[in-house]
């Protein structure tokens, strides 16, 4: 039986008699049934009964259901209920807007409404910048999607991707403090994703791209970088190969390795696989082999000949494997130092793993099921990740995309550059200390609060840097004109802090 999960617990309300060993006997039933029990809450109490509200972690919805008939089955226990925790907690969305003002009186109402925004509203329509300044864009990012590609279920549809969609500004909100809105479009019209894109931009400060498949996702983000002023990221490229580079970064670190010595095997060259590719080389990687459906890409490659290999693909054919090596993933892995895994399950023999070289790295990073388990590829690489939480090293992108925007916004980038994602790499992997590194902790926690921050620092610097940022991005202004009676009052004024 599969491992039980959080994602898959479960509350069950019963009502038990009131007689001694009945709870003993209903917990017995649940964990004899193979579920977990977390808490065991009291709900009602009568003399006759008592309704308990028992947390249970299952192994999935049969295994729940198998639960729940095992509680039933005992004489004097009656299941009243049983409730999903994981769709409890989207039960009318998971977000929500709130005001960060009270208006309790006419005053209130005058300047956050009618008649005094129309004095904003004139001085943004004077200087459209000011509305970084004075209205949500300087702290909102529009999360698209079209439902193309969603966390491995595929085209399920704009409305089915809103859990994901609101998901994700969760993270922004939780881990950066950035305001981040679900915006899914009911269409896969590449020219109308990005028309519609350009017609909202005004009201954000960013875009974080998600979930739209390959090829036309590389389309969409390069227009759109192109015809806007603000930072367009698709975080299912670029997330995951910053925190796949952050990784490496310490893991060279513990294999003596040199980056630029490394023989890397890619599987699975879909957005992740493209931009991981491109960020490895970027960072001194010379020698890359990559795998499609079709095996080893390559220039010799007969849907490369005929003209018919996707434009990305022909770029990877043309910028690695020159030795047109061929063949499936266990044909071309013999030297490699650094296995990534970006595919689907069992892709990889593990046995495969052992003509790799010495201190191999395994990063098998296909969710739920990765393409080599930790526990197969253990006698053969020293370093292992996955994208799993349940394993040690998660590649996860929660631990760049947060971050990344939080610096870009606090700078007010115009675009997210190779170089800030290579910062934003380098902010990752400095989290872990050279004293707390080892093979099982080459990446932080998700939940470790010091990685958007660093991130977010070492962003803003890159931009500043290269010239990427507005030279007033990090201002935070009150005054609605540059005079001297303005500045008086302002709330960060000398003259106001002294009275």
């Amino acid at each position: 039986m599969p491992s039980v999960s959080a994602q898959y617990s479960i509350i069950l309300r019963v009502e038990i008699d009131h007689r001694p060993g009945m709870l003993g006997r209903v917990a017995t039933a649940i964990g004899d049934a193979g579920g977990s029990i977390g808490s065991v809450d009291l709900s009602a109490i009568d003399g006759l009964h008592t309704v308990r509200d028992i947390t249970v972690d299952t192994a999935g919805e049969e295994h729940a259901k198998r639960i729940a008939a095992a509680v039933e089955s005992i004489d004097g226990a009656r299941l009243i209920d049983t409730t999903d925790r994981t769709f409890l907690m989207h039960v009318g969305g998971k977000i929500e807007q709130r005001n960060k003002l009270a208006v309790r009186t006419r005053d209130d109402l005058s300047m956050a409404y009618t008649p005094g925004v129309a004095r904003v509203c004139s001085a943004i329509a004077q200087d459209r910048d000011k509305a970084f300044q004075y209205t949500i864009k300087r702290n909102t990012v529009a999360v698209v999607s079209d439902g193309s590609a969603v966390l491995g279920l595929g085209d399920i549809g704009p409305e089915a991707a809103m859990p994901v969609m609101e998901g994700k500004a969760v993270l922004f909100k939780e881990f950066a403090g950035v305001d981040a809105f679900p915006v899914c479009l009911d269409t896969q019209d590449t020219d109308e994703i990005v028309r519609t894109v350009e017609l909202i931009a005004p009201g954000f400060g960013g875009v974080n791209l998600e979930d739209i498949s390959a090829p036309r996702c590389f389309e969409i983000e390069e227009r759109l970088k192109r015809s806007l002023d603000i930072p367009v990221f698709h975080d299912d490229q670029h997330g995951t190969a910053v925190v796949v580079l952050a990784a490496l970064l310490n893991a060279v670190k513990l294999t003596g390795k040199r980056l630029e010595d490394l023989d890397v095997l890619v599987v699975g060259l879909g957005a992740a696989g493209i931009a991981v590719t491109k960020i490895l080389l970027q960072a001194g990687v010379s020698r890359v082999i990559g795998c499609d459906s079709r095996g080893a890409l390559h220039s010799g490659r007969e849907d490369y000949l005929d003209g018919s290999m996707p434009p990305m693909k022909r770029w990877f054919a043309e910028s690695t494997n020159p030795e047109r090596r061929s063949g499936g993933p266990g044909d071309v892995i013999d030297g490699a130092d650094l296995f990534i895994g970006l595919s689907g399950a069992r892709v990889m023999p593990p046995e495969a793993l052992a003509r790799m070289n010495r201190d191999a790295m395994v990063f098998a990073m296909a969710n739920p099921t990765p393409e080599v388990t930790p526990e197969e590829a253990e006698p053969y690489a020293r370093v292992i990740a996955t994208g799993r939480s349940d394993y040690p090293n998660q590649i996860n992108n929660v631990l760049c995309f947060p971050g990344i925007f939080r610096g870009a916004l606090d700078v007010r980038a115009r675009e997210i550059t190779e170089e800030m994602k290579m910062a934003a790499a380098r902010g990752i992997a400095s989290i872990v200390a050279d004293d707390e590194l080892r093979e099982e902790y080459i990446v932080p926690s998700v939940f470790n609060r010091d990685v958007a921050d660093a991130v977010a620092a070492a962003v803003a610097d890159q931009a500043k840097a290269q010239g990427a940022a507005d030279a007033h991005g990090d201002e935070i202004g009150y005054a609605p004109a540059d005079t001297e009676e303005f500045r008086a009052v302002r709330p960060d004024s000398a003259s106001a802090r002294s009275s």
